[in-house]
């Protein structure tokens, strides 16, 4: 069976793609379609969530109303990268592993939504999310903040996923304000203009799967699915 679906990463941690890939995992379950989501690793789960939000796989199963436990293939205690916390807890990523992990929990459904870990360089040991990304071979939507600097950090993506035969779909600026200011709308068009790739806007929501279900169908997001 070819792997359909899409790989969310973002530009650096705390850059929205949890939700992002949420509330697009949530729009295609709302309307009937079989979907499957996946995390390769949490880390920080010994420590309290932030702002009434889950812990992210836990988010990424209310979602579609799945199991949290069936949606990732490792959590780690501490919040570190996933290369440290493996090694702080004497183990050790496989990037074979991992990917047939991503194709086990797509089983049965019509759309794998993967989320990476941080930004596409963060490493599980001796390979990157971006490496993880290629074996899966799913096209690639990159969640990224709305205000300064986004335009670095968006382009520095683009470039090192295309550098490595990526197939970008989607930048996603999130939180988007109802009336985002002049920066904001000007990051928006400096980004589609330069890297020449759609982006489109996520307003803020809740962690409730009703809610990302409405935010994500506003992403029109059957454009960012394809097949491995």
């Amino acid at each position: 069976m070819r792997l359909r679906g899409c790989f969310v990463t973002g530009t650096d941690t705390g850059a929205g793609k949890s939700v992002v890939a949420a509330a697009i995992a949530a729009a295609l379950h709302a309307r009937g379609e079989r979907v499957a989501v996946w995390k390769p690793v949490v880390t920080g789960v010994d420590e309290p969530p932030a702002g009434g939000w889950p812990a992210d796989h836990e988010l990424l199963a209310g979602a579609v109303g799945g199991n949290a436990c069936d949606v990732t293939t490792a959590t780690f205690g501490p919040a570190v990268s996933p290369h440290l916390a493996a090694e702080l807890a004497g183990e050790m990523l496989d990037l074979e592993m991992l990917a047939r992990a991503a194709r086990a929990a797509a089983a049965g459904a019509e759309v794998l939504v993967a989320e990476g870990v941080g930004g596409l360089l963060v490493p599980f040991g001796d390979f990157t999310v971006r490496e993880l990304a290629v074996a899966l071979g799913l096209p690639l939507v990159i969640a990224a903040r709305p205000g300064l600097g986004t335009i670095n950090h968006s382009l520095l993506t683009i470039e090192a996923a295309r550098a490595a035969g990526l197939d970008v779909r989607a930048v996603v600026l999130t939180p988007w304000p109802t009336e985002p200011t002049v920066m904001q709308r000007s990051n928006r068009a400096t980004i589609e203009r330069l890297a020449d790739v759609e982006v489109a806007t996520l307003a803020a929501t809740t962690p409730a799967a009703g809610d990302l279900a409405r935010a994500g169908a506003t992403l029109g997001s059957d454009r960012w699915i394809g097949a491995a």
